[in-house]
């Protein structure tokens, strides 16, 4: 393969590779957006960026005068057209947000491509590795690093059986949440009486222990736990 195949040969390669280095990790969690979707971002935008780096090939014989190199625009274009694919995987269940880091990993991925058609081999292969690093071990650090979790609650009761909000918030209490304002209000035609709020709890939230304690409760006509991450 002479110098001018390898041109266009080692950023091709090297942005099809960092693609599926960043997509096996996507698609080894079952994310929105895998290990193919991956690599052709990446291939894509590398494609892109060789284009627009080697503008004077393809421009036949206009005069040289004339021609206004810009590979910037053309990365301005590929980040825009990314970030409509990136709104694809976002998408909201009940009161949490999911694909936001699978959003992300396909920026990166595009941004690693640009990089390799730009031939910046140094800078493109420490951002692969970086991302990786941040998908997969900093995983660890996530889940061992002290946080705050929340769980939007409701318990309805029967009005002639009612708890007030002192009794439910020490009953929450047992399983270490704690909440600012708590809802009232009467539904099902004025029978129920409904409290309301968003509680808190360090680390691993009791939840389950907390649907078995309502379960149990004659006074509990309905519940609802919704647990998200604020």
């Amino acid at each position: 393969m002479d110098a001018a195949s390898l041109q266009y040969a080692l950023p091709v390669l090297g942005a099809l590779a960092a693609g599926a280095v960043v997509g096996f990790e996507r698609e080894y969690r079952s994310r929105p957006a895998g290990l193919r979707t991956h690599m052709l971002v990446s291939l894509a935008s590398a494609l892109l960026m060789l284009a627009a780096v080697h503008q004077l090939k393809w421009m036949g014989d206009t005069p040289l005068e004339t021609v206004r190199i810009d590979p910037v625009r053309m990365a301005h274009g590929v980040l825009t057209g990314v970030g409509f694919l990136c709104g694809g995987v976002i998408f909201q269940q009940g009161v949490s947000v999911h694909g936001l880091t699978t959003a992300a990993s396909l920026w990166i991925t595009s941004a690693l491509g640009m990089l390799f058609g730009m031939a910046l081999y140094d800078l493109a292969v420490a951002g692969t590795v970086l991302s990786v690093v941040v998908l997969s071990a900093a995983r660890w650090l996530d889940k061992h690093m002290p946080q705050k979790n929340y769980a939007d609650i409701a318990v309805r009761f029967r009005r002639e059986d009612l708890v007030d909000e002192a009794q439910l918030r020490g009953l929450l209490a047992v399983f270490e949440l704690e909440g600012g304002r708590i809802n009232q209000r009467l539904i099902g035609g004025g029978t129920l009486f409904e409290l309301a709020g968003s509680f808190s709890g360090k680390g691993t939230l009791r939840l389950g222990e907390l649907a078995r304690r309502l379960e149990e409760d004659p006074r509990v006509v309905e519940f609802d736990i919704l647990p998200r991450k604020d």
